[in-house]
């Protein structure tokens, strides 16, 4: 059986070697990356710290307008997926990466699996919502990682094919506790453990809105819950 993994943005680096570190052992395995991302900062650095699998392809898309970005992705996809004919293509989360990967495999009827598949936030304004549902829809196989999640594809009206598999995030996170536990970014910092949080606060609705980035703040200097292994 041979899988194709498209991959574009930081975090999906992450997602795809949670997947690959598993699937690799037992399929072919055929990894492609858009070049969303592009900046060494961001993927090189995963590869080198972390040990990453270094794609297979890398279309250097980098940045353009939505449509421009997209639509480069599409033409360059289905030439690699005619290439590879694999059985079926797998992608993360809501990137445009994902978007085009579905656009050109539902086109080629090859198979797609969605991981990450029901996550909604409800705000059709966010690129990104619109993505995971297009890309949903357009899925054969979608790897729900909450019971929430399959119960917004359920309200959608997509009910086949649905599996409840969990976070991939959570399965990279203990695959790489021992690289963590030996980081020595915490007393850089001068900060000890479970006194700390490390969050990401990256939408435009949060960070360009007064009141929504103050309410996080605010959110995280009263909580008291510490995470745990």
């Amino acid at each position: 059986m041979k899988i194709v993994s498209i991959v574009g943005a930081r975090p999906q680096f992450i997602k795809e070697y949670a997947l690959s570190k598993s699937v690799r052992k037992i399929c072919d395995y055929v990894l492609i990356h858009t070049g969303q991302h592009y900046d060494f900062e961001l993927p090189q650095l995963f590869f080198d710290q972390l040990g990453l699998s270094k794609p297979d392809y890398n279309l250097g898309i980098g940045s353009a307008s939505q449509g421009e970005q997209i639509g480069k992705m599409v033409i360059k996809i289905e030439a690699l997926l005619i290439k590879e004919k694999p059985d079926i293509v797998v992608f993360y989360g809501d990137t445009n990466s994902t978007l085009a990967g579905a656009i050109s495999s539902v086109k080629l009827n090859i198979p797609v699996g969605h991981i990450e598949a029901g996550l909604r936030s409800f705000d059709k304004t966010m690129p990104e919502e619109i993505n995971r549902i297009l890309t949903d829809h357009c899925s054969s196989l979608l790897f729900a990682p909450t019971i929430t999640a399959k119960q917004n594809l359920r309200k959608e009206g997509i009910k086949k094919a649905v599996y409840v598999t969990g976070d991939v995030m959570y399965d990279a996170i203990l695959y790489n506790l021992k690289i963590a536990e030996k980081s020595k970014i915490l007393k850089q910092l001068k900060i000890k453990q479970k006194q700390y949080y490390l969050t990401t606060i990256h939408r435009q609705s949060n960070t360009d809105n007064a009141k929504n980035l103050s309410n996080i703040l605010e959110a995280l200097s009263t909580t008291t819950i510490f995470f745990g292994m």
